[in-house]
């Protein structure tokens, strides 16, 4: 017997007009999770996965995604190497602040089509119907992309950190106790990518527990970390206006365009704001939950990034001497230094080293559902096999072990380049700045009416937000395509604009080849309308106002 069943990319089976949902459909208080069924029904799929998250089980695995101070740890390097203190710090607070626009402007969206598709469903729904196919593909395979890059660039950036961590103990000449080979590294990466996938297969039903236990975890890691080393401080505490004011790049690059090369670091750290969308089918009350978590987890990551850098900041060692690091991870180094030893150092570590394995995980998670409601839709190739559930498991199984076997694949190019995680980070955060930015722009090119009645509603605000995530987009996408630092070699160039390239070039192909004369998109693209704006109505009015049904031969239809 089958162990999985078909996800269907078609109308679930039911009443043959297209039903709107109604605003207690998207996300009241008092609503069930039969409720976010019923809503994902009308938005026309069938309901497959269980909805057991609540609104701060999403909101904390948001903040697991993003894993601050984890993922502010294993790229210190870019900011100690651009600028130093000022970048570290006021970076942070300079990216925190528009990346809770852009989180806000999502959430607006996803307030009305609150699916796994994310933004390329809400590409889809709000675009105008002579380019809503294509800007919805464009939109898909960027998130996707980036969903799987990011997986990888966590995985390989805890495997390049735990080699950090063991070398916090050296040998009686002062070198590392464990001198990493390449393969040895990837091997390490490699075993990190299983065990990521593995927890998050196997024990999908406790994942929302490992989450909670990740806030605690990390917050009492965080108090340990803090006052350790400004008790102990054993080389000396630097001064307030070093800590917050110190700025000394030395990656070759003017002063000016210094600062933002070193913004990676915390574009990096922040780039899963959107990832948690994908979680929208495992949502109790997705329409209200998931933007509420996802606004509410960049306010608590800014404050805890900033509780774990500005003591580092203090207690901060030669900056020449961090950024020389063979390791490329400075805060093993940092924290050995201010407490002086290293069984101490290496007792602060286990609590980032843990959530590295966390964030792992919910990147994973996170990418595998994103592709399966890409593939649902057609647009992978191979959809037929990505787009199965696994019943046993209740998950996108086959849609994991293809982000798994991509991952891996990647990670190859270790051999070729030291930079590669440079790449890895790099082509994560632009294509998902990328997907993020497309349903904002056209948000915004349709005068915003498609949000009018969005259960979480930004109001006056509305524009400012976006505004100021798509400027930050066209921003960001060319300046994480810059190499780390200057002068650049074959074995130190950036390979971020190469892999983006090669997904492009990929999802180009297929789309001329297949996609342009069978892809349909979502399920709604049998409407052949505009899909208006969320109402109070109970069905969809299209272009003409009037209420469309589906052709007979569609209604339960299967693929």
């Amino acid at each position: 017997m089958s162990t999985t069943a078909k996800a269907s990319g078609s109308y679930a089976a039911g009443p043959p007009e297209i039903l709107r949902p109604r605003s207690h459909d998207l996300g009241g208080e008092t609503t069930s999770a039969s409720d976010g069924d019923d809503l994902l029904n009308a938005l026309g799929y069938k309901a497959e996965l269980a909805r057991t998250r609540s609104t701060w089980h999403v909101a904390f695995m948001s903040f697991v995604l993003a894993s601050i101070p984890y993922g502010l740890a294993t790229t210190l390097y870019y900011p100690l190497q651009n600028g130093g203190p000022v970048v570290v710090i006021w970076g942070w607070v300079i990216v925190s602040s528009i990346i809770l626009c852009v989180a806000a402007s999502l959430g607006e969206i996803t307030s009305v089509y609150p699916t796994a598709g994310g933004v390329y469903y809400q590409t889809f729904m709000i675009a105008p119907a002579k380019f809503r196919r294509v800007a919805a593909y464009v939109c898909g395979w960027a998130y996707v992309v980036g969903n799987i890059i990011i997986t990888l660039a966590v995985n390989f950036g805890t495997a390049l950190f735990i080699v950090a961590c063991v070398n916090v103990f050296q040998k009686e000449d002062g070198s590392d106790i464990w001198q990493a080979e390449t393969y040895q590294i990837f091997l390490v990466f490699l075993a990190i990518t299983l065990l990521c996938n593995a927890i998050s297969a196997l024990g999908n039903k406790i994942l929302p527990l490992l989450d909670t236990f990740a806030i605690v975890w990390t917050f009492v890691g965080l108090i340990c970390i803090l006052v350790t080393i400004l008790v102990v401080a054993k080389e000396g505490r630097r001064s307030g206006a070093y800590a917050l004011g110190h700025f000394e790049p030395t990656s070759g690059w003017p002063k000016g365009w210094a600062f933002c090369v070193g913004l990676l670091h915390a574009g990096y750290a922040t780039s899963s704001t959107g990832m948690i969308i994908s979680m929208c089918e495992e949502v109790q009350r997705p329409a209200t939950q998931v933007p509420k978590a996802m606004v509410i987890t960049i306010v608590i990551n800014a404050i805890g990034g900033l509780v774990f850098m500005i003591p580092l900041m203090f207690v901060l060692p030669d900056i020449a001497m961090l950024v020389a690091l063979p390791s490329g991870q400075p805060v093993p180094t940092i924290l050995k230094s201010a407490v002086g030893s290293s069984v101490g150092a290496i007792c602060l570590l286990i609590p980032l080293m843990v959530l590295a394995i966390l964030c792992g995980t919910a990147c994973t998670t996170a990418a595998s559902r994103c592709t399966w409601a890409f593939a649902r839709d057609g647009a992978i190739p191979g959809s037929k096999w990505w787009k199965q559930v696994h019943t046993g498991l209740d998950l996108p199984l086959n849609a994991m072990m293809l982000s798994m076997v991509i991952q891996i694949f990647l990670g190859v190019i270790y051999f070729g380049s030291s930079a590669a995680f440079n790449a890895f980070s790099g082509a994560g955060v632009i294509c998902l700045t990328i997907s993020y930015a497309v349903p904002i722009a056209v948000s915004m090119i349709e005068k915003r009416k498609h949000v009018v009645d969005a259960k979480f509603p930004l109001g006056k605000l509305g524009w400012f937000c976006n505004i100021v995530a798509l400027a930050w987009s066209f921003f960001a996408v060319p300046l994480f395509c810059m190499p780390a630092y200057l002068p650049v070699t074959a074995g130190t160039v950036n390979y971020a604009p190469v892999v983006f390239v090669g997904f492009t070039s990929i999802s180009l192909a297929w789309y001329i080849t297949w996609g342009h004369k069978n892809y349909a998109g979502p399920p709604t693209e049998q409407i052949g309308e505009d899909v208006a704006p969320t109402t109070s109505s109970s069905t969809i009015p299209a272009g003409d106002g009037k209420k469309h049904q589906l052709p007979a031969e569609l209604v339960g239809k299967k693929d």
